[in-house]
């Protein structure tokens, strides 16, 4: 609970600008993971749902490969039916087959609770049609709104014997919100159809196959140093065949391979290394892809493994020399020349030059057991002798403590790792507790990268309460920067009334978006963080922790950033000595975040909480007022 403090003294803090020292440049990145629909229906911008009828009842008990689709019959008469002989690729092994036996008849798609267009827009419109049997005419697609007006239309190619694609451009008259999306077909015959796409032209850099706009873009104004990807428990996956395996998820669309998604819903994979590493660039993020430990999730069941398997379980020997080389292949297709093989894949995707890959994660909560030692060390001594740059990062389990966490370590010990995930998810208290965690950290021993934690507040909330602890140990983070390398909130994303886990970052339904008091705590220290450390003393008269404080530099830029954290309930006024810095100029921009310990940026009220930025009158001493409950970012220019 948050302390009782009716009176505080006046505080000091002093910079020790004379004992500084360096600090990652890299420390707060962002950790994105499909739950929550995150990807599918979130971030990657395709608007149908179902679009290759690879849904089945393993990834949710009432759904089949017609899940999300309608049948219309305009007077005529149609069947549809469940295709799987010569499919378009062998990763994409299944289709629908659509039976006309008269008239006009059809598909409706509605998306992913509903389908988000805008007036003047253009929509890229593509299917795989094959003709089974008889004729079948011109293919019509046509945007509906929800009252079912026509809001634009086109005719595709007529379908011949051999698959083809075939292709149209949309531009709806009106914006709705909740549109549809019909495919329309006349004549007598079987026809079969695939991966039937629709997609804004309007992507996040108008990348084609690429991401939302608007959601893509506040993660990006996040301005995160890395993005870690694609999980979480999603790549070490649900059962060993449930694993995550990036060379599935490259190369067309079409020649992907879909599967189950641990959170009990779909993953197309439209959204796969490619475009994550793409995005990466357009944001000036460094990559962080999470390859498995060749072995599954330790919590699997029997859902999706012929082998009758449950917990964990890991690849045998024999798949594990090829599952080494998968490994070694990543690097190669992210970092090698556009000669090399996999190189040359990437290449052909429209990417000649290297991505510069430099960290790749091995596994994710593992149950550090015998069976993941052996395939773990397979890997990281194999990466390590091809490529000694690339920093490598272990696991110690779901918990900050606990014997995974002490396994965890123990290995890191014994291989001199590079780096080690800690995880943790824990009351707001339990960060105001553990602000001196990492202080007594062993310099010399493997560095930390804090890949998954958020203050879980009463209800899952996403209270200001819940921000400021996170921002409070983020502090913590700064000041012990040189062995904690890496840290990410998690999750990123949850869709309004699609979500499996709260709470999370960024919330957002298909026409808007809701950002969390703990994201803005995340904006304030990321795009505010620097590479070097100051030193300082913080004096408050308190018997509890109620104030918290880190000063960085920014080495490009001179700039030396103040950040002060209070949850005590009244403001306190602080004496801020800055000799040892030299000279500030006059003004500097400060950034507060506040309001009541339990608000939050509800559905309803989405913008309760926001930050404000003034400019403050400074000078090499001066009082500063921290507001009750409250993140203060204060930023000064140094002559």
């Amino acid at each position: 609970m948050t302390p009782n403090n009716p009176t505080i003294s006046p505080a000091s803090l002093i910079i020790h600008d004379d004992q500084a020292k360096p600090i990652s440049p890299d420390l707060f990145g962002i950790f994105f993971e499909d739950i929550n629909y995150a990807a599918d229906g979130g971030l990657y911008a395709e608007l149908i749902q179902n679009r290759s009828f690879e849904y089945t009842a393993v990834d949710n008990f009432d759904w089949n490969f017609f899940t999300a689709w309608e049948l219309i019959q305009n007077g005529g008469q149609c069947s549809v039916a469940l295709g799987t002989e010569a499919p378009i690729h062998p990763k994409n092994p299944r289709y629908l087959i659509l039976n006309i036996d008269s008239g006009e008849v059809g598909l409706r798609n509605y998306g992913f609770d509903g389908i988000a267009v805008k007036a003047g827009d253009s929509y890229d419109v593509s299917a795989f049609a094959r003709l089974l049997s008889g004729t079948v005419g011109g293919l019509t697609v046509r945007l509906e709104s929800h009252f079912g007006l026509t809001l634009a239309e086109a005719v595709l190619s007529a379908p011949t014997g051999e698959w083809a694609k075939v292709t149209a451009t949309l531009q709806p008259t009106a914006d709705d919100g909740h549109a549809r999306f019909v495919l329309l077909a006349s004549g007598a015959g079987s026809l079969a159809l695939d991966v039937i796409s629709l997609f804004p032209q309007k992507t996040f850099h108008n990348r084609p196959n690429g991401l939302r706009s608007d959601l893509a873009q506040v993660i990006g104004d996040l301005k995160p140093k890395f993005v870690r990807f694609p999980g979480g428990c999603l790549a070490h996956g649900d059962g060993l065949d449930n694993m995550y395996r990036w060379k599935d998820t490259i190369g067309s669309i079409e020649t992907r391979h879909s599967q189950p998604n641990i959170w009990n819903y779909h993953q197309s994979v439209g959204l796969g290394y490619f475009e994550y590493f793409q995005f990466c660039e357009d944001i000036g993020a460094k990559p962080l892809p999470v390859v498995p430990a060749g072995t599954c999730c330790p919590n699997t069941g029997m859902k999706y493994t012929g082998r009758l398997e449950e917990g964990q379980q890991g690849l045998t020997m024999d798949e594990m020399q090829d599952y080494v080389q998968e490994v070694l292949d990543l690097i190669e297709w992210a970092n090698g020349p556009a000669t090399s093989t996999w190189g040359a894949k990437r290449a052909e995707a429209g990417h000649p030059e290297p991505f510069g890959l430099e960290y790749l994660a091995i596994g994710n909560e593992d149950q550090i057991s015998p069976l993941f030692k052996e395939r773990f060390i397979m890997i990281y001594e194999a990466v390590k002798a091809a490529y000694p740059d690339i920093i490598l990062i272990g696991t110690t389990g779901p918990r900050p403590e606990g014997e995974d966490y002490d396994k965890g370590w123990e290995l890191a010990h014994e291989l001199h790792m590079d780096m080690v995930d800690e995880h943790g998810y824990r009351p707001p208290e339990w960060y105001w507790d553990n602000l001196h965690r990492f202080d007594a950290y062993d310099r010399n021993a493997s560095t930390v990268y804090l890949g998954e934690y958020a203050a879980h507040d009463l209800g899952r909330a996403n209270t200001l309460r819940s921000a400021l602890a996170e921002a409070a140990y983020m502090t913590s983070l700064e000041r012990n920067g040189d062995i904690v390398r890496l840290s990410s909130y998690a999750p990123l994303l949850g869709k309004h009334k699609r979500m499996q886990w709260t709470p999370n970052m960024i919330y957002f339904t298909n026409t808007s978006i809701r950002l969390s008091a703990n994201y803005y705590a995340q904006q304030l220290f990321s795009a505010n963080g620097g590479d070097v450390y100051l030193p300082l003393t913080l004096n408050v008269d308190s018997a509890e922790e109620v104030v918290a404080a880190s000063c960085v530099r920014e080495s490009a830029t001179g700039d030396v950033i103040l950040k002060l954290v209070s949850r005590a309930e009244q403001p306190l006024k602080v004496t801020i000595d800055l000799s040892s810095v030299g000279g500030v100029q006059g003004e500097a921009v400060c950034t507060v975040l506040t309001g009541d310990a339990m608000d939050e940026n509800s559905h309803w009220r989405p913008q309760t909480i926001l930050p404000e930025s003034t400019t403050v009158p400074v000078a090499s001493e001066f009082t500063y007022e921290i507001p009750a409950y409250s993140l203060s970012v204060i930023r000064l220019k140094t002559r």
